[in-house]
């Protein structure tokens, strides 16, 4: 198959891609509890701010939501395509069409459309589109960066370090796999290579904009602290009031049916 057959699919690829990624979880959500994520804490439709808002619990399903938002794209690509090839090359499609959807998905959660253009901060989706593609790589630096978040409670670094690492080694990686030192490499094949390593770069590019204010907080000293044990403990007291509670109406009652 060469470029002049498939662009169009390439073409809906992006177009998918961008308006799954204006499914905004976070806002979804937190309008079914009653309230706006935009309108509450930093104002972010994100992770972060849902778990500062909403607690621990519902910031973990919007950040597996998000994740799989990034994933569901990028893995259905690749299972359509396969192991094909372009025409007279040993460049797979597959390659191409995971991260121009990985790209476009991160792009349309960061600049959705139908929110005017105001999204979330697009960690997660990127999560989920090198979970995809360099998986072992996006795992470990994914916990990494959880663990730096408990330690030093700085959310956005942690953020960097889930995503960038991962999006390096992608590079690094496709270098080493299909570039061959020994063989003649055609201008086809060095715009396929760049166009990769651009949308790859690109996803990193666009989740470091989406951090600008974060960046010039971190600078300045001024970044909200991300206090997840904090949350843990006031999720714990949360149940424990519950189940006081519960077992005290439960107490009420069976004194009320023995009065009876």
């Amino acid at each position: 198959m060469s470029f002049s057959q498939c662009w169009w699919v390439l073409l809906l690829v992006a177009i998918g891609s961008y308006l799954l990624g204006n499914v905004n979880n976070a806002v979804i959500i937190s309008k079914l509890l009653k309230r706006d994520i935009r309108n509450e804490g930093s104002g972010n439709p994100g992770t972060m701010n849902m778990s500062r808002v909403f607690g621990l619990k519902i910031g973990l399903l919007i950040l597996v939501l998000d994740i799989l938002k990034g994933a569901i794209p990028t893995f259905l690509v690749g299972f359509i395509f396969g192991d094909k090839l372009f025409a007279g090359s040993m460049l797979p499609i597959t390659l191409l069409t995971r991260y121009l959807a990985g790209f476009f998905v991160v792009f349309g959660h960061i600049f959705p459309v139908f929110l005017h253009f105001k999204g979330g901060k697009g960690i997660a989706s990127t999560i989920g589109v090198f979970v995809v593609t360099e998986w072992y790589i996006a795992i470990i630096f994914g916990v990494v960066a959880l663990l730096f978040i408990f330690v030093t409670r700085i959310g956005s670094m942690g953020s960097f370090l889930a995503t960038t690492p991962p999006a390096i080694y992608a590079c690094l990686d496709i270098y080493n796999t299909y570039y061959k030192p020994s063989v003649q490499v055609d201008g086809g094949e060095i715009t396929y290579f760049i166009v990769i390593n651009m949308l790859i770069l690109g996803i990193v590019v666009l989740t470091w904009f989406a951090h600008r204010q974060n960046i010039g907080r971190l600078l300045s000293g001024d970044e909200h602290p991300t206090n997840w044990w904090q949350m843990i403990k006031d999720l714990k007291l949360k149940n424990k009031k519950q189940k006081v509670s519960s077992d005290d109406e439960k107490s009420v009652g069976e004194n009320g049916e023995k009065n009876e």
